[in-house]
């Protein structure tokens, strides 16, 4: 049988919703057999990734987060309330003639703005055997704001009428989402931790033939730099280049990201030009290669990146980001504490520090195991089999009559 699963991640600054997204959006392809996948996203960096067969996408116009809970258009010359209500209609219709049997919402129960809600209705009262899941990260922000914003949002009672299960991506032993933004116990009972994402590492072949494509002038070891999208990177990339040069021994390898700005690469471009250990790249294809091949990976702490390295139990520097969240400042010291990684204020960042960290990961042979799990791509796909397919089989085909709008 079929099985129609619509995805919705709203994305407006960065990499990391998209990518986690589409790393749930692709297990599920090889995981339930007869899945189709329609993905609706406002990520503007879409296009650069790979869409399997399938998996499709509707685009959904830019946003830019011009601060805590505020918005912007990003590109159209519009007002934020037309362009919301053009958003909210592109999903509303995605979801009358996909019809979709399971809908994943990425972090905001009714999305930006509640762009959400007129679709939200729309699967209530037309597609009610439709389940729908919110799936969150392990990490929201601070727990004061948090609990805040949720209260003010009315998430909660959101919830209550809308969802069918909460699936959060991490594990209590790192951070207990439930308990530290204080979900009402019928909230918890709906609330699942699924584990981190597990990324699978290359065969050690390839690893080997990375390695040996970088370490060309006999460099003993090779130092990974990632910001991520590489947005908000510059501060993390620069102190990393202006001190580089202290690392005997050792390749570096900046992958600067492609949404840092071209004159801050340039810049990066100039500071390392005389030093040959170093190479810069805007956007790599292959990371997780990359990632595999280091000895060190020095990044903030998103949540796709920090689970790259934990999968991979590669020693680690951080300098998480604090604004407008500080979700990975949380991340890096939780994880800093058990071990894994070595976090660094960004009040508190120099070349010299950084440095210093380095070393130290790289002169230590052994990285902590991770306490938690890393079987949330897993454990997404049996929520999905064990909630929507015993319906889905009875349920009723094609376009449904609506008048939200």
């Amino acid at each position: 049988m079929s099985l129609r699963v619509m995805v919705y991640s709203h994305d407006t600054f960065g990499l990391g919703n998209i990518r986690r997204m589409l790393a749930v959006s692709n297990h599920l392809l090889g995981a339930i057999p007869g899945v189709s996948v329609l993905l609706v996203t406002g990520s503007p960096m879409i296009q650069e990734f790979r869409i399997r067969p399938g998996l499709d996408y509707i685009k959904l116009p830019c946003l830019s987060r011009t601060g805590r809970g505020e918005y912007s258009a990003k590109s159209l010359g519009t007002g934020i309330d037309r362009l919301l209500q053009l958003r909210s209609g592109l999903i509303l219709a995605a979801a009358r003639d996909f019809a979709p049997d399971v809908v994943l919402i990425d972090k905001k129960p009714d999305g930006v703005k509640h762009e959400l809600r007129h679709t939200l209705d729309f699967l209530k009262h037309s597609r009610p055997h439709c389940r729908i899941g919110l799936v969150l990260r392990d990490i929201l922000d601070c727990p004061a704001s948090t609990i805040t914003s949720w209260h003010e949002g009315g998430y909660f009672n959101t919830l209550r009428q809308y969802f069918d299960g909460v699936l959060v991506l991490g594990d209590p032993t790192v951070f207990d989402a439930a308990a530290e933004y204080r979900f009402p116990e019928d909230i918890r009972s709906m609330t699942s931790y699924c584990g981190y994402i597990r990324h699978h590492a290359p065969a050690s072949r390839d690893t080997s033939l990375q390695r040996a494509r970088f370490l060309v002038n006999g460099e003993k070891h090779l130092v990974l730099v990632t910001p991520g999208g590489g947005e908000d990177g510059f501060a993390l990339v620069r102190c990393y280049a202006e001190g580089s040069a202290k690392l005997r021994s050792t390749r570096s390898v900046i992958v600067c990201g492609p949404e840092m700005p071209a004159s801050q690469r340039e810049s990066i471009a100039q500071i390392v030009a005389r030093d040959a250990s170093v190479s810069v790249a805007e956007f790599t294809g292959e990371m997780l290669g990359h990632m595999a091949a280091a000895d060190c990976v020095v990044s903030m702490a998103g949540y796709n990146t920090m689970c790259e390295v934990l999968s991979l139990r590669k020693g680690s520097v951080t300098c998480p980001r604090v604004h407008p969240v500080q979700e990975q400042w949380i991340r890096g010291e939780r994880l800093s504490t058990l071990g894994l990684t070595e976090a660094i204020h960004p009040g508190a960042l120099t070349p010299d520090n950084l440095m210093r960290a380095v070393s130290t990961r790289l002169d230590s042979n052994r990285t902590a195991a991770f306490p938690a799990s890393l079987d949330g791509l897993d454990n997404i796909a049996a929520w999905i089999r064990e909630s929507a397919l015993p319906v889905a089989k009875t349920a009723p085909l094609g376009r449904l009559a609506w008048n939200a709008v």
